[in-house]
């Protein structure tokens, strides 16, 4: 079976390979850690201590976990963390963000990489944020009597619908994973439709919703509201986790809002930092002036009209300036995205009234418990974007109380992060007794 997947992975890098060179050669992407991620020649350890191996797709796994680790080190303060990444916006997040910890690319699932791979860190337990399906990497883990778990489990339709499709040959993958926190009971229940045991499989909550910033005067948030210039009488909208198109729909809209209201600010953070260069481009072509923010710390001019945000990690801080808030990635057919939503919740927690376009798909249930208690806007198109800000901003009593109760919202679902960890130390117990008897 391993050398079927071999098969199928070598054919689709294959494949792949033109568009993979265009992005290194034209994009600047995916130039990054090829040899650990085709050969499994990651840092190698040298303790004989416990190793946790924590695994985060991009971004927003990266935060995830960071709940999660801290209280993994409070139940286990003598283990070791490891942290991989499959983007490389990931890696330089989890660089910066867990700068103590061995962190690297996430070797893909080629039998001999997944190998050494697990040869040169020596992990206790593999831990998969929301999920990716590495069969080989499952197999032989658990081959090797090192549980696999998944945190935040989560499976959208159209992934739930593309796993039963593989039917055979993924079955004995989510059968063999040791544990999985789900984040609700429809996550749940697919799991157990693709095979993973009942009693393997435990509801504990959207873990996104523990180590989210609520004080808007934190720290990090000053330091930025001081470098950006940015004046208690500005009125600051926030943009975050943007596609392309709809960073240059958001800067119409704010242009034409800056007729009426004078004091608005617009900060752009998109989802692809890479990008900033031609957002700016376009963005001034409006005949709107633009400030970088990697430029900021040597630059004395005088504050810009938007605000490009090009560096990574400061998303959840930025939140915190924000009197109101858009969330990007979910604009959909309206601006020619495909991206299904980004996470609304850290901008609700610092109680923003936060809206966001039709295109919300990935966070279903939250979106739906979000507008349930009216803490949250769905905008269409350029108009009614429009319209939000300018009630936001017109109409501060109903902008108050729409952050309100979002921040509530919230609070209220706090925990999952604890009930995580429980059931994950349930298992670590076992991991040192299992070791020896392998060996």
């Amino acid at each position: 079976m391993r050398r079927i997947f071999d098969f199928l992975y070598a054919s689709a890098l294959i494949v792949a390979s033109p568009w993979l060179v265009y992005r290194a050669l034209f994009r600047g992407r995916n130039r990054r850690g090829w040899r650990q991620k085709l050969l499994g020649t990651i840092p190698r350890r040298e303790t004989d201590c416990e190793c946790i191996w924590l695994h985060a797709v991009s971004v927003g796994e990266v935060n995830l976990l960071a709940p999660v680790i801290e209280r993994l080190q409070q139940q286990r303060p003598d283990a070791e963390f490891a942290i991989s990444t499959t983007t490389e916006t990931g890696f330089d997040l989890a660089r910066t963000k867990y700068a103590c910890h061995t962190v690297f690319f996430c070797p893909f699932d080629f039998s001999w990489a997944v190998k050494r791979a697990l040869q040169r860190l020596r992990p206790s337990v593999i831990v998969l944020a929301e999920l990716e399906v590495w069969p080989n990497l499952i197999a032989i883990a658990t081959d090797q009597n090192i549980p696999v778990a998944v945190i935040n489990g989560r499976l959208s339709e159209s992934s739930f619908r593309g796993y039963r499709r593989a039917g055979r040959l993924l079955k004995p993958t989510f059968a063999r994973l040791t544990q999985v926190a789900a984040a609700n009971e429809q996550y749940a229940d697919r799991f157990l439709q693709l095979g993973t045991p009942n009693d393997r499989v435990t509801v504990t909550g959207t873990v996104k919703f523990d180590g989210v910033l609520t004080d808007r005067k934190n720290k990090r948030t000053r330091e930025l509201v001081s470098l950006a210039r940015l004046r208690p009488d500005d009125f600051v909208i926030v943009a975050g986790s943007t596609q392309p198109e709809e960073n240059l729909l958001l800067a119409r809209v704010y242009q034409n809002l800056k007729r009426d209201h004078v004091n608005a600010r617009l900060i752009l953070v998109p989802r692809h930092p890479e990008t900033s260069q031609s957002v700016k481009a376009s963005v001034e072509r409006l005949g709107l002036s633009v400030q970088l923010r990697s430029e900021m710390e040597t630059t004395t001019s005088e504050a810009s009209d938007v605000l490009l945000v090009d560096v990574i990690g400061e998303l959840s801080a930025w939140w915190g300036c924000a009197n109101a808030a858009f969330v990007g990635g979910s604009m959909g057919g309206a601006v020619g995205g495909n991206r299904g939503g980004q996470n609304m919740i850290e901008p609700a927690a610092y109680g923003s009234p936060v809206c966001y376009g039709p295109d919300t798909r990935n966070f279903r249930e939250i979106v739906q418990q979000l507008e349930s208690v009216k803490g949250a806007v769905v905008v269409d198109d350029e108009a009614t974007l429009l319209a939000f800000f300018a009630r936001a901003i017109s109409e501060p009593k109903w902008a108050f109380q729409m952050g309100q109760r979002a921040q509530r919202w919230t609070a209220s679902h706090a925990g999952a992060a604890d009930r995580t960890v429980d059931e994950l130390v349930k298992r670590l117990p076992k991991i040192s007794e299992s070791k020896k008897q392998a060996a």
